[in-house]
């Protein structure tokens, strides 16, 4: 375990928020300008990579402490409902449903990867550096199961793991920085795919056909109705936006206390979390104006004020990767990477074999590994119309996920008593 941590260079929140904008004016400054060397570098590393990256320096290097920071949870809390709204407003939504049943395949192949990735990382734990696996609570089969739980569905099934199988301190806190550190850099993996996306679906021999029309469709609509924002279409704009935002936290936090309160079941199905059901009503809420005159709201603008939300919840997450944290616990981390090394081999095979576009592969992927907080930032990152896709998706991981990551959790054991 590290020593005690030195305190941050900077700890306003206000002045964090300053540098954050920043680096995503920068970065936008530097990928629009004509420099033939500077548009080469954009083409291999996408502007929204960089605008993920360059803030975990901030914490790698000490300038921030994310652990004290709320900026994250302001963003995951306002700006992502918010987002959510205003993405989904302006999507066509029955074309979205058209999309087939790839989506739902390719999610649970990123299952799938997860609970055959855990055991496969462990048992070659177990015969290369046995040492490592621990005994009692803090052995680290314990610890991976809460990961497995916040790989297949989120935060909430990753405390219902850690109570399930009572994993030690050491050991939970070793995994947490693994899950955030490993699950970030394939973040940035993702949205690298994102940016490339024909070329990845030449690689996977894809038929992109339908996601491309939903694309085609929603840019084609944005072009006959775009007009330049007047104040009051600005105002609109942030009056459907916050206004979802307020009614989901009014409607999630007794629904998720009720559900806590009267249904000891339901947390299983993260149903006692209120982050569940803010992110869900607000998608809901998306989805019933998109089929009303507030769809107009796309012309002057909704799908890119969202955008602007989404580009600083990506800043704030990126402030989450601590790259420096490889370095205390590195055989932890060698352990983390392996097991998405299964999961990450297992989606390209598969989308390979069925011909699946980049655009499910990734989104899928996020899904499950980073939940509701990641997959409709990626599905935005392939385009701003597919967000409602990654919502869809991360739900059905946080039913799924709890049930999933207790059966990895079973295997895990039995390799760890053997080993």
């Amino acid at each position: 375990m590290p020593a005690e941590k030195a305190a941050a260079l900077i700890t306003n929140d206000a002045v964090v928020l300053g540098l954050l904008a920043v680096i995503l004016a920068g970065v936008f400054w530097a990928s629009s300008l004509p420099n033939k060397g500077v548009q080469r570098f954009f083409a291999f590393v996408p502007a929204l990579l960089l605008c993920y990256f360059l803030p975990s320096l901030l914490t790698t290097f000490g300038v921030v402490d994310p652990e004290t920071s709320r900026l994250y949870f302001i963003a995951s809390r306002f700006l992502l409902p918010a987002a959510l709204v205003l993405l989904t407003v302006s999507a066509d939504l029955p074309a979205v449903f058209r999309l087939g049943p790839k989506a739902l395949i390719m999610f649970f192949t990123g299952t799938l990867g997860v609970m055959l990735g855990g055991p496969i990382a462990l048992l070659l734990t177990s015969w290369v550096a046995p040492d490592l696996m621990g005994a009692g609570p803090e052995a680290i089969w314990r610890g991976m199961a809460t990961v497995a739980g916040s790989w297949i569905g989120g935060s909430a099934n990753q405390t219902a793991l850690y109570e399930i199988y009572g994993a030690g301190p050491d050991v939970f806190s070793i995994w947490i920085a693994v899950d955030v550190i490993v699950a970030n850099i394939w973040m940035a993996g993702v949205l690298w795919i994102a940016a490339n996306q024909v070329r990845v679906n030449r690689l996977l021999r894809a038929d992109a056909s339908a996601v491309d029309r939903v694309r085609e469709k929603a840019e084609a609509y944005e072009t006959e109705n775009a007009r330049i924002p007047s104040l009051k279409d600005l105002i609109f704009i942030v009056g459907v936006g916050f206004g979802a935002v307020g009614l989901s936290h009014a409607l999630a936090d007794p629904l998720s206390a009720w559900f806590g309160a009267n249904a000891p079941w339901a947390q299983r199905l993260s149903l006692d979390s209120s982050f569940f059901w803010l992110v869900l009503i607000a998608t809901v809420i998306g989805v019933v104006l998109s089929f009303t005159p507030a769809r107009r709201l796309q012309g002057p603008g909704a799908a890119k004020v969202g955008s602007v939300f989404v580009y600083v919840l990506v800043a704030t997450v990126g402030l989450n990767m601590n790259i420096g944290a490889i370095l205390d616990s590195p055989a932890y981390f060698l352990i983390g990477l392996v097991w998405m090394a299964v999961h990450v081999l297992l989606l390209f095979a598969v989308a390979w074999l069925i011909k699946a576009p980049a655009f499910f592969l990734g989104v899928g992927s996020m899904a499950n590994i980073g939940g509701a907080a990641s997959a409709p930032v990626a599905a935005a990152a392939f385009h701003p119309s597919l967000a409602s896709v990654g919502v869809l998706l991360a739900v059905v991981g946080y039913i799924v996920g709890t049930g999933a990551a207790w059966f990895t959790g079973l295997v895990m054991m039995q390799i760890a008593g053997a080993g």
